[in-house]
């Protein structure tokens, strides 16, 4: 039976005749290599997935010998007037410094505060000549302890943003930041930021 060449060659481009067609010769060399390397691929991305967000989301910053961590606060609901600000400070060098003040873009004034329990009653105080970071040390400010007070808020602060501060230094001197807006209620992660 002859075919008509028009039919003939719709028939040959079937996907189901492909399967009759003998593929090239593949070692299993080759085999275990395309599959190692298909492997590896999937492995990279993996971890390029579980690397990034928190690279992305990382936000640190510096000058001279103090290492800054993770600035961040709290969104707060309409009318607030303040909202606290937390911090991870690092020391590099071998002379102490101090955290003696900065400024936030929605609050009027910046204040450094400290929280302690002192007989069962939870006090807070401002810290008018700052917080000391010793030489190779690290102070974290979080909540329930140090940390920065943004007073007489402009506008809300909203959960997704960031705003724009300074922080001054005694010795380093100022270095600009941003703050990270997280939830309401937030609990922030021991030894970190949540991002």
């Amino acid at each position: 039976m002859t075919r008509h060449p028009l039919a003939a060659g719709l028939m040959a481009s079937h996907p189901l005749d492909r399967l009759n067609t003998p593929s090239p010769a593949i070692s299993g060399t080759d085999v275990i290599a395309r599959v190692n390397r298909r492997t590896g691929l999937s492995l990279l991305a993996t971890l390029i997935t579980i690397a990034l967000p928190g690279a992305a989301n990382a936000h640190d910053f510096s000058i001279g010998d103090i290492r800054i961590g993770h600035p961040w606060t709290r969104a707060t609901p309409g009318g607030a007037k303040v909202a606290g600000g937390y911090i991870t400070i690092e020391n590099t060098g071998a002379k102490p410094d101090r955290l003696i003040g900065g400024t936030m873009e929605v609050a009027s004034r910046v204040e450094l505060h400290e929280m302690s329990v002192t007989d069962g009653i939870m006090r807070m105080r401002e810290l008018p000549a700052g917080v000391s970071v010793p030489a190779g040390g690290r102070v974290e400010m979080k909540p329930g302890g140090y940390h920065i007070m943004f007073l007489d808020l402009r506008r809300p602060l909203k959960q997704g943003e960031k705003v724009t501060g300074t922080l001054v230094f005694e010795n380093a001197g100022r270095v600009d930041i941003e703050f990270q807006v997280d939830a309401m209620g937030s609990p922030g992660v021991p030894g970190g930021h949540p991002h």
